[in-house]
C-alpha cells in the first residue's frame, strides 16, 4: 500500500510540474531585468480578477467619500502616469495599450499599489506627508508599474497554488480532504496583505528607475523617495518597503540603477 501510495504521489506530482510554465514576461530593459517565472495560472485569469477586485476597491472608496478627493492631486498623478505608460513599451510590445487607470484614495497610509493590466492606486499620505516631487512620484509609480509589467501578482499566486496543490495532493494520498483556491481573494491577499519578496521589489526597482528615466523624470528621485520613506518609518518601514535590504544597500543598488540610465534620461530631457 505504501509503495501505491508512493507511485501515485509521483504521479501527481509529475501533473503538478506539468501545469506549471516557463515565461519570460519582460524584455531586459538597460536595467537587465530578464528572469523567467514559472506560472501556473494564466495571464486572462490574473487580470480579470484583478479587474473585479479593483472595481470593488474604487466603489468602497467611492461610498466612503474617499475617493480623487483634491482635483489638483488627481490631474498630477495622471499627468505622470500619462508620461510614464508609453515607455512601458521598452519592457513589453502589449502593455503600452493596457487599460491602464489610477485613483487617488485618501488615507494617512504611505502606500501605492498597481494590479495586473495596468489598475493603480496611490494613496494621498504618501504624496502629502511626505512632499513628494513630480519625479518622486514617478519614482513611486514606476516602480507599482514594473510589478504589473513583470506580473508579480500572477507569479505569487502561481506559487500560492502550487503550494496548494501541494497540499492537496499530499492530503490525497494521505486520505484527507482540502479546499481549492479562489483566485480572486488571492489577488487580494497579494497586493493588500502580504509584502513582495525582495527579488520583486529589486526587479521592480530597477525597471521602475528606467520607466522613470525614459519618461524624463530624474531617476535619482528614487534615492530621496527611499531616504524619505526610511526617515518617516523609523526603524520598522511600512508593509510597502518592507521586504527591501538594509536601508545602505538598497541606497547603493538605488544609485546604481539611476546612474545606468542617466543617458536615457539626459536624451528624454533634450
Amino acid at each position: 500500500m505504501f509503495g501505491r501510495s508512493r507511485l501515485l504521489l509521483v504521479a501527481l506530482l509529475a501533473l503538478l510540474l506539468g501545469a506549471c510554465q516557463t515565461v519570460q514576461t519582460t524584455g531586459a530593459g538597460a536595467v537587465g531585468v530578464q528572469r523567467q517565472q514559472m506560472m501556473m495560472v494564466s495571464a486572462q485569469e490574473v487580470e480579470q480578477a484583478s479587474a473585479l477586485q479593483y472595481r470593488e476597491v474604487i466603489e468602497a472608496a467611492r461610498k466612503a467619500g474617499k475617493l480623487d478627493r483634491d482635483a489638483r492631486q488627481v490631474a498630477r498623478v495622471r499627468t505622470i502616469m500619462n508620461r510614464l505608460v508609453p515607455h512601458t513599451g521598452a519592457f513589453r510590445a502589449d502593455a503600452p495599450r493596457w487599460a491602464w487607470e489610477i485613483h487617488v484614495l485618501q488615507s494617512d497610509d504611505l502606500n501605492a499599489w498597481c494590479m495586473a493590466g495596468g489598475k493603480m492606486a496611490i494613496y494621498s499620505g504618501l504624496i502629502e506627508r511626505l512632499q513628494l516631487t513630480d519625479d518622486e512620484i514617478a519614482a513611486v509609480m514606476g516602480h507599482e508599474m514594473a510589478h504589473a509589467l513583470r506580473e508579480h501578482a500572477r507569479e505569487r499566486v502561481s506559487r500560492s497554488m502550487a503550494t496548494g496543490m501541494g497540499v492537496s495532493i499530499a492530503s490525497a494520498v494521505l486520505g484527507v480532504g482540502g479546499p481549492g483556491q479562489d483566485i480572486m481573494s488571492s489577488i487580494a491577499r497579494v497586493t493588500f496583505e502580504l509584502p513582495h519578496s525582495r527579488l520583486h521589489e529589486t526587479e521592480a526597482d530597477r525597471i521602475g528607475v528606467e520607466l522613470a528615466a525614459r519618461a524624463g523624470y530624474d531617476p535619482r528621485a528614487a534615492v530621496t523617495l527611499w531616504d524619505k520613506m526610511a526617515t518617516r518609518s523609523g526603524a520598522a518601514p511600512p508593509q510597502w518597503l518592507s521586504t527591501h535590504p538594509a536601508h545602505a544597500n538598497r541606497k547603493r543598488e538605488l544609485t546604481e540603477a539611476a546612474n545606468r540610465v542617466m543617458p536615457l534620461y539626459v536624451g528624454a530631457r533634450r
